[in-house]
C-alpha cells in the first residue's frame, strides 16, 4: 500500500469517527444521571446556594476543585504527557492573573447560572429528565453562542 493512501488512525483522526462519538455520548449520559442523582442540577438547589440557605453545592464545588487540584499537582510531578505525547504546557504565574475579560467572563456566566438555575452541562441533563422549561435556557445558550462566534473577531483576545 502507499504511503499516501495508507489510512492513519491517529488520536486526532479516530475522534471524528461516528463510533467514537458514542464514548462521549455514553459518558455525557452517566455525567446527566450523576447530575440529576446528586441534585446538583436541581434549581432548588442552586437558589439555596446563592441565597446561602444550604451549603450542599458548595461542597460539591469545593470537592471538584479539590480533585482537580491534586490530579493537576499529580500530572505536573509525573510529567504526564498528551495522548498524543505532546508535553503539556503549564502557564507561569504571569499567564495566571485574572484580566478584565476573565471577570466580565465570570459575572456574565454567574448571572445566567443564577438566573436560569442552572449552568450549560446540567442544562441537557435536565430537558432529559422532562423539565421541558429549560428548553428556553437550551435556545439562549445555544443562541449566545452563536452571538459570540458572530462577534468573535471584533472582541479583544
Amino acid at each position: 500500500m502507499a504511503p499516501e493512501t495508507a489510512l492513519r488512525t491517529g488520536p486526532e483522526e479516530t475522534a471524528k469517527t461516528p463510533e467514537s462519538l458514542v464514548v462521549y455520548l455514553l459518558l455525557g449520559t452517566f455525567l446527566g444521571i450523576l447530575f440529576i442523582k446528586s441534585e446538583v442540577a436541581s434549581w432548588f438547589r442552586i437558589q439555596e446556594m446563592f441565597h446561602f440557605r444550604s451549603i450542599h453545592m458548595y461542597g460539591v464545588i469545593g470537592s471538584a476543585i479539590a480533585v482537580g487540584a491534586v490530579s493537576l499537582g499529580l500530572m505536573k510531578r509525573f510529567r504526564v504527557r498528551t495522548i498524543r505525547g505532546d508535553e503539556i504546557r503549564y502557564p507561569d504565574a504571569s499567564e495566571r492573573r485574572p484580566s478584565a475579560r476573565h471577570i466580565l467572563g465570570g459575572i456574565c456566566f454567574g448571572l445566567g447560572w443564577g438566573l436560569l438555575g442552572a449552568c450549560p452541562g446540567p442544562i441537557f441533563a435536565l430537558v432529559g429528565s422532562g423539565v421541558p422549561v429549560m428548553l428556553v435556557g437550551l435556545l439562549g445558550a445555544i443562541a449566545g453562542a452563536w452571538f459570540y462566534g458572530l462577534t468573535r473577531p471584533a472582541l479583544p483576545h
